[in-house]
């Protein structure tokens, strides 16, 4: 398709924050966005002689995203157009049925939305089957969350993936990762690093499946163990890196999922395993994305125990895998010169605040990595293990403990949070989204300012409202590459037909099916210092 053939999508709100350079903290009232396929045209304050323009320009090729009006028969795949019955053109996406007015009354051929637009959230960290998990094996530290919970569940799905299969109508990977898409879109996420290990890594097909038919934004992180962890989940030498070779494959018949190494950890990882994938990454210029010093038990068992002397982070600097193109989830248990080198090394941190507190792994020393120059993004980790995928619940508690902490309200501001988890995060997976700027990808968001707890709001408390007042429900639409994932608060069938509500019914039956199994399974127990 050329760029004269594509479809041109508009969408005008109240108010708009582009988090674009080189004024982040710039606040729009009444603004606008227009895509064209996939990537963003214009960004900008709106008025008249914009919407005159745009239809002199585009005439029917423009869709008008987001008011009520009668439907029209066209389809297209971001969902029904309408026409506005007074004009032939330009195409409008209606609103929906709810009866809700989200449209502030006026004559211009492109209305103004009562809500505030922003980019889509990107996601550094998380894991995509952990959604049935939600309430399991709670009130305990990782190591033993991970054998009482993650462990037997992804051994439970293996062990009877064919007889789920046919319960199901796909597998039950496939269900997990489906729901894992369906909790990023409600809560605005339309990229993603996920990690992938125990025997997940076994079925990246449909991670990857499950991923494009979203039409979501994937870096799947590979992930392996070869030591202290179950002893079937163990890798032989050479398996990590011919999983990635095979990833390439995968990846050749995909859009928008890549694969890129993701050791587990350094205790379940040696040398032997961790250099040749820190050189396949360097080869094939990829990131290198691995979980590092998360819970302290762990960090001082591998401290004293499994190279004495070193943390993770210097363990990770002697045998020459810390650089540029790492990315540590968590580093919570820093050693006294962890920061230091991470900053000198260029490698990213990535900030899940709603897991490490659950766990009781404790939290990372935040303003100090962000005083040294340490990227940082804030994430949500797994909802197994946060609960869910709110991640301005995650960016707000980040700000809550910091501030508690230090005893200073000025930490962490709204505006640096709104970055850490859109700007930041793009940065550093390097992606080219999370402010809306010509040449970005149309990734975006509306909230629903019409809600209870968002009134008032004003330019002068807009982002401030998102940060403290927004509970994370007020997602209302969701557009990733000019796409609608959902709209009018209601999460669109993916491309491949997957309809969310049959989804979500899957996976409520084989977290019922699994509470069953778990009555008489084995325990586990076999994962780093809780061997």
């Amino acid at each position: 398709m050329t760029m004269e053939d594509q479809r041109l999508l508009v969408c005008r709100a109240r108010f708009v924050l582009p988090l674009a350079a080189p004024d982040r903290s710039l606040r729009i009232h009444d603004g606008y966005v227009l895509a064209q396929g996939e990537l963003i045209l214009e960004a900008g304050p709106y008025s008249a002689e914009t919407g005159r323009r745009l239809l002199a320009t585009w005439g029917d090729r423009l869709e008008v995203l987001h008011t009520r009006r009668e439907l029209h028969p066209d389809m297209n795949e971001g969902g029904p157009l309408a026409r506005d019955a007074r004009s032939p053109s330009p195409l409008v996406l209606p609103h929906g049925k709810t009866g809700r007015s989200p449209v502030i009354p006026s004559d211009d051929p492109i209305p103004m939305q009562d809500m505030v637009l922003l980019p889509a959230f990107v996601k550094a960290h998380g894991h995509d089957h952990e959604q049935p998990l939600i309430g399991i094996a709670k009130d305990e530290p990782l190591t033993d969350w991970l054998d009482h919970a993650v462990n037997p569940f992804t051994g439970f799905l293996n062990a009877q993936r064919a007889e789920l299969t046919a319960r199901l109508g796909r597998t039950p990977q496939s269900a997990t990762y489906r729901m894992a898409r369906v909790a990023d879109i409600h809560y605005g996420i339309t990229a993603s690093m996920v990690h992938h290990c125990n025997w997940n890594k076994f079925h990246l097909e449909d991670i990857a499946a499950a991923n494009e038919a979203a039409g979501t934004t994937m870096i799947v992180a590979v992930g392996g163990q070869d030591r202290f962890y179950a002893p079937e989940l163990l890798d032989r030498p050479g398996d990590a890196v011919r999983r990635l070779d095979k990833a390439l494959a995968i990846q050749a018949g995909c859009r928008r999922t890549v694969f890129v190494p993701g050791p587990d950890q350094c205790f379940s990882n040696s040398r032997e395993s961790l250099v040749p994938q820190k050189a396949w990454a360097r080869a094939h210029g990829t990131l290198f994305h691995i979980h590092s010093s998360e819970e302290p038990r762990t960090t001082k068992w591998f401290t004293e125990t499994i190279e004495p002397g070193l943390t993770p982070v210097e363990y990770f600097q002697s045998i020459g895998i810390l650089d540029a193109g790492t990315v540590l989830a968590h580093q919570v248990n820093c050693g006294p010169r962890d920061v230091e080198l991470i900053a000198a090394s260029g490698a990213a941190v990535v900030h899940n605040p709603l897991a490490n507190t659950i766990l009781g792994s404790g939290m990372p020393p935040l303003m100090e990595m962000l005083r040294a120059g340490v990227p940082v993004a804030i994430s949500t980790d797994g909802s197994g293990s946060a609960d869910n995928q709110n991640i301005l619940a995650a960016a707000r508690l980040a700000s809550q403990y910091q501030k508690a902490l230090h005893q200073d309200a000025t930490l962490l501001p709204s505006q640096q949070l709104l970055e850490m988890i859109t700007v930041a995060p793009s940065r550093i997976l390097r992606l080219n989204q999370g402010e809306l700027a010509p040449g970005r990808q149309a990734d975006w968001l509306l909230l629903d300012l019409a809600r209870p707890n968002l009134v008032p709001t004003r330019l002068d408390n807009l982002t401030e409202n998102l940060l403290w007042a927004a509970d994370g429900s007020e997602v209302d639409t969701v557009v990733a590459r000019g796409r609608l994932l959902k709209h009018d608060g209601a999460i669109l069938p993916f491309l491949d037909g997957t309809r969310p509500r049959d989804v979500m019914a899957q996976i409520q039956a084989l977290s019922e099916w699994y509470a069953e199994y778990r009555r008489t399974a084995p325990e586990v127990r076999g994962t780093g210092a809780h061997s």
